[in-house]
């Protein structure tokens, strides 16, 4: 197989392009959705919500949080499971999984001693689901013991066992509270189970599509994996060490960048390996440092401007006071004019999107 020879430039054009972050915009979010595989969902909204952030960045100002909503809680074209929004078309996918879930022993042997819990809590949901957690009786034999913020907590513990193996689901959300009910009635009943070797190999397949260019292997995260194993084609990037694979649908693309406010979250970032790599850029989610120690901000938002991430903006969304306070805008290499008019259109943008007014450094 020939080994595609590609350059930084290159590889990161085929990385933003896949990301939906070129020009021109797409136009409706489903085919974002679809496109991307997930989307994060974060309960962080210093600015915004991270998943309401992912798309404003890819659709801008035409993209409104109900059009989520009903996507997820009405049309059902989408769904929640494990904080990632997902195309409803790609569930098929993950149902062996969540049938094969748990793996850990600690985590079967819990719900082994919660048999009669997990029963009347599938019964509850069956009988007047949707419900919140909190809506739901504690009947454990066994409490959950942790020494994070999940001990004893055991409704909310089961609920998340339930939703991980597929018996129940988040049918919306109260706020920011999940709803919960049984998975015949938020998942599509006559959904193909694919065979669990054959969809991690379509998983990794349309993970290369939505990254573009990645490792085979890449450091085991929580969440989403970075990687894609053999999917794609190989590729060298000039430069960087190692073999890439690259979805060769992504070769030869005609590119048109733009300038792009990214959330922390955002999938163009998250790997931060590729992030150096790629894109030469460094970047840290400061919020759970001690702001003394904050290089950039609490949630400073990456800064994209063609094919290169240019610097971080630090802005705090003042509901009370309806205003979106710029704290500081953090040069990574030193703005021209245009690129600083094109930064100060899209926050100008994402504040009268959030119905504020831009306070803050000019």
């Amino acid at each position: 197989m020939v080994v595609h020879q590609l350059d930084r430039a290159q590889a990161r054009r085929i990385a933003i392009h896949a990301q939906l972050l070129a020009a021109p915009r797409p136009t409706d979010l489903l085919t974002v959705v679809r496109q991307l595989t997930l989307v994060q969902i974060d309960p962080t909204a210093a600015v915004a919500p991270s998943a309401d952030l992912v798309c404003w960045s890819r659709l801008g100002s035409s993209y409104q949080p109900a059009q989520l909503r009903q996507a997820l809680e009405r049309d059902r074209t989408l769904f929640e499971h494990q904080a990632m929004v997902r195309p409803m078309d790609d569930l098929g996918l993950y149902l062996a999984a969540m049938a094969a879930w748990p793996s850990q022993e600690r985590q079967r042997a819990w719900l082994r001693g919660n048999d009669s819990f997990r029963r009347d809590v599938l019964d509850q949901l069956g009988g007047c689901g949707p419900l919140l957690s909190r809506d739901i009786p504690d009947t454990c034999s066994v409490p959950w013991p942790s020494s994070g913020w999940t001990n004893n907590r055991n409704v909310t513990q089961m609920l998340e066992f339930l939703g991980a193996r597929g018996e129940v689901a988040i049918a919306g959300r109260q706020g920011r509270q999940r709803l919960w009910d049984v998975a015949e009635r938020v998942y599509p009943p006559d959904t193909p189970v694919v065979p669990l070797e054959q969809a991690l190999l379509l998983r990794n397949e349309r993970r290369l599509r939505a990254l573009g260019i990645a490792r085979e292997r890449a450091v085991v995260v929580p969440g989403e994996p970075a990687d894609v194993g053999a999917a794609g084609d190989p590729a060298v990037v000039e430069g960087v060490p190692g073999v890439w694979r690259v979805d060769p649908a992504a070769l030869g693309q005609p590119f048109t960048g733009r300038t792009a406010l990214l959330s922390p979250f955002d999938r163009l970032v998250h790997d931060r390996v590729r992030l150096a790599e790629l894109f030469e850029y460094e970047y840290v989610l400061e919020m759970y440092k001690p702001k003394a120690s904050r290089r950039w901000g609490y949630f400073a938002l990456p800064i994209l401007h063609g094919d290169r991430l240019v610097g971080k903006v630090d802005a705090t969304a003042d509901r009370r006071h309806g205003l979106l306070t710029v704290h500081a805008i953090h040069e990574d290499v030193p703005f021209t004019p245009e690129v600083t008019r094109a930064v100060h259109d899209e926050l100008h943008d994402l504040a009268a999107w959030l119905s504020l007014t831009v306070e803050g450094p000019r």
